[in-house]
């Protein structure tokens, strides 16, 4: 394999696929990239078994060849290069070093045998459909923050994906839940997905493929392709492909609340810095902030043995609320992260029945996402 390929083409491509290769592994092939040149283009493939990320870039190619080296390496060598370099890269095969040199630079870097990386496969993948990246990217945003990190109930580490009905409407929906938390967000069902299955797509996935939506403009499509067990998203030269997680998603329109019928409305920004200001008061992520409302006000505090106590009012003209007063706690953090998916020129809706009860939490006038937030005692 010989091929010269610019420094930022080769950079970028290698930012989209090391991020995938697990640090710490056991095999270790899977911390190397295949690089695979051939006609005229640069095929970078990296993968820990579960997810595989693969793109392809143009390059001179002197040689068709492939070899693999230390992704995290050869990016961290690339990254130092200097802007508007030009990379030479040299592997005359079998277990001989890969050669780089850029300029005045040379290095060379140790390889395993291109046979011992994992064949990327992802079977046949029935169901296939686009999605604008912009809508993608606000799929995820406006759940993500809701996954679960915990491996026990390893269902809930990741998005629930599926074509379902809203009002009579096809939707295809978002959902994620750690058991404290839900996020439940929709958009209009593209065309070709009115068949696929509900599928549970991985954390790592989720974070990789919001990475890399990011450099995909807007109005751009994604394709998206899934069977039952795999996924694969192409993002321009990016193809991302992972294993769905094998487990099923729990009936999440049980724990949304039918019956609340108390209802304040305030501005996004307020209620926000208002929860900043009270929370900072300790850094114990159990302790709530409490919300005491009633037709004359908002109050929000916070207690800490350690560190005292912190109170906001809330004045009746820069809120709606017209129940009968009631006391809630929260924890902080999981406030602002549903508050932090709305924007700051909306206002906020809490639907309260109890202090024990499921609160329902929306932006105003947007039936598209449903956030429910467990209390906790205060």
């Amino acid at each position: 394999m010989k091929l010269k390929v610019d420094r930022s083409t080769l950079m970028r491509a290698l930012a989209h696929v090391q991020n995938v290769v697990e640090k710490r592994n056991t095999i270790p092939i899977l911390a190397n990239v295949l690089i695979r040149a051939k006609d005229g283009a640069l095929t970078l493939a990296a993968t820990d078994m579960e997810i595989a990320a693969v793109e392809q870039v143009p390059a001179e190619v002197g040689r068709n060849g492939a070899a693999t080296a230390p992704a995290a390496t050869l990016y961290e060598i690339v990254r130092k290069l200097p802007e508007g370099a030009t990379l030479e890269l040299d592997h005359p095969g079998g277990d001989s070093p890969l050669a780089l040199r850029s300029g005045r630079f040379a290095t060379s870097l140790n390889c395993l045998p291109v046979e011992d990386f994992p064949a990327i496969q992802d079977g046949a993948l029935p169901h296939s459909f686009g999605l604008k990246a912009g809508t993608l990217r606000d799929l995820i945003d406006r759940t993500k923050f809701a996954i679960s990190t915990e491996e026990t109930r390893y269902y809930l580490n990741g998005i629930y994906l599926h074509a379902t009905e809203s009002d009579g409407v096809p939707v295809l929906r978002a959902v994620a839940t750690d058991g404290h938390r839900l996020a439940r967000v929709e958009e209009p069902l593209p065309d070709g997905a009115s068949g696929m299955p509900g599928v549970i797509v991985p954390r790592k996935t989720v974070f990789e493929l919001r990475k890399l939506a990011e450099d995909v403009p807007g109005q751009d499509e994604i394709r998206i392709a899934l069977s039952e067990t795999r996924i694969r998203f192409e993002l321009g030269t990016v193809t991302l492909t992972s294993k769905l997680i094998d487990g099923t998603f729990p009936d999440y329109e049980r724990v949304i609340p039918r019956d609340n019928d108390k209802f304040l409305r305030i501005a996004k920004k307020d209620f926000a810095e208002a929860v900043d200001r009270v929370a900072a008061i300790s850094s114990e992520r159990s302790r709530p902030v409490k919300l005491a409302i009633a037709k004359e006000g908002l109050t929000l505090s916070a207690a800490s043995p350690d560190q005292g106590r912190a109170e906001e009012e809330i004045e009746r003209d820069r809120l709606e609320y017209d129940a009968t007063p009631i006391e809630i706690g929260f924890q902080a953090r999981y406030l602002r992260d549903i508050t932090d998916t709305i924007g700051d020129t909306t206002r906020v809706e809490f639907s309260f029945h109890d202090h024990t009860a499921p609160t329902l939490i929306r932006a105003e006038g947007d039936a598209s996402a449903v956030y429910v937030l467990m209390p906790m005692r205060v």
